[in-house]
């Protein structure tokens, strides 16, 4: 074809051969200007189950890529979240534990300087012993009151005077 159109013409014939036909000349013409993009071959069955295959997956892997990445970062924030409340948690016991060991060097000092049990009992039979003794010198003073009442009131009822007896100067003894 190109043997053809590449042939010499001769001024003046207006021949036409029968090889050559207006969609060939257009032809022709074209391939004299640049090259004709080829047309396009259809995609095969396997070639595009293979090309969306590939496509689906590399869609897919970003998206549980994504995912994976989303949840580890949601996962390493409540780790850390869980890492400074053990960390307040852990301060908050140090802090009681130095009140601890503050309250227990103080009941050690006051347990040394209190009183055990035995000594609370020997304290208290001495308590006992100076109640009886106080009970008994009240007990006596109110018998020497009333013995002093006695003698007052026989006094009043006798008809001798007081000077003239000598039961007033014992009264006066008792007193003294």
């Amino acid at each position: 074809m190109a043997s053809v159109l590449t042939r010499p013409r001769v001024a003046g014939t207006a021949s036409r051969f029968f090889s050559t036909s207006r969609v060939l000349r257009a032809e022709a013409i074209a391939s004299d200007f640049g090259t004709l993009p080829s047309p396009k071959k259809p995609v095969g069955g396997i070639r595009g189950s293979v090309f969306g295959f590939l496509v689906g997956f590399s869609v897919a892997s970003g998206f549980a890529t994504f995912r994976l990445l989303d949840e580890y970062k949601q996962a390493s924030a409540a780790l850390q979240l869980s890492v400074e409340e053990l960390q307040r948690s852990t301060e908050k016991i140090s802090t009681h534990m130095v009140r601890i060991e503050a309250v227990e060097k103080d009941l050690k000092a006051l347990s040394g300087m209190s009183a055990s049990k035995d000594d609370l009992i020997r304290l208290r039979t001495e308590v006992k012993k100076i109640y009886d003794g106080l009970h008994i010198e009240f007990l006596d003073l109110r018998s020497f009151v009333w013995g002093l009442r006695q003698d007052v009131h026989a006094i009043a009822k006798s008809s001798v005077k007081p000077a003239e007896t000598t039961e007033p100067e014992e009264a006066k003894q008792r007193i003294v």
